[in-house]
C-alpha cells in the first residue's frame, strides 16, 4: 500500500512540473564604468508571442517590472533602473495604452561601490507575462550580478 501511494505521489508530482511554463529567461551582466561605477544589465529573453511588461503601467493594469537588489554596505544605487524602448500598445486583456517588450528586454541598473566588495551583488525581478488570451501569475527570479 505504502509503495502505491508513493507511486501516486511521485506521479502527481511529476505532472504538476511540467505543467509549468516559463516564457521568460533572465540573464546577467555587468559593465565596468570606472574604478567604483558598475552598470548591473538583466536581459529577458521572451518566447515568440509572449509579452513582459515595462516597469511603468497604468493604475489597473498588470504587474510591472520590478527589480530590488540586496543592500550592501557602502553600495549607493544611482538613479532608477532604466528599461529598453520597447512597445506601447492599446493591450486587449487589460483593455488600456500599456508599454511591455516582446522577444528581448534589457534593463540596466548604475550602482556605485565606496567600499570594497565580495564581487557579487544579488537581486530580484518581479514580473509578470501575458500572450494575447492570457496572462502567467507574477513571478520572482533571483538575479547574481559578478563584478569579477
Amino acid at each position: 500500500m505504502k509503495k502505491i501511494f508513493f507511486l501516486f505521489l511521485v506521479t502527481i508530482a511529476l505532472n504538476a512540473s511540467a505543467q509549468i511554463y516559463e516564457p521568460v529567461e533572465w540573464a546577467t551582466s555587468v559593465e565596468k564604468t570606472s574604478e567604483k561605477e558598475f552598470v548591473l544589465i538583466a536581459t529577458a529573453t521572451i518566447e515568440e508571442g509572449w509579452h513582459l511588461y515595462s516597469q511603468n503601467v497604468p493604475e489597473d493594469g498588470p504587474i510591472a517590472t520590478t527589480f530590488t537588489y540586496e543592500e550592501i554596505y557602502g553600495m549607493e544605487v544611482v538613479d532608477k533602473t532604466s528599461e529598453g524602448e520597447g512597445h506601447e500598445v492599446y493591450d486587449n486583456v487589460f483593455e488600456m495604452d500599456i508599454k511591455y517588450f516582446e522577444n528581448k528586454a534589457v534593463f540596466k541598473q548604475k550602482v556605485k561601490l565606496n567600499q570594497p566588495h565580495g564581487g557579487i551583488i544579488n537581486g530580484v525581478v518581479e514580473f509578470m507575462v501575458c500572450n494575447d488570451k492570457s496572462c502567467l501569475p507574477p513571478k520572482e527570479v533571483d538575479l547574481t550580478f559578478n563584478l569579477k
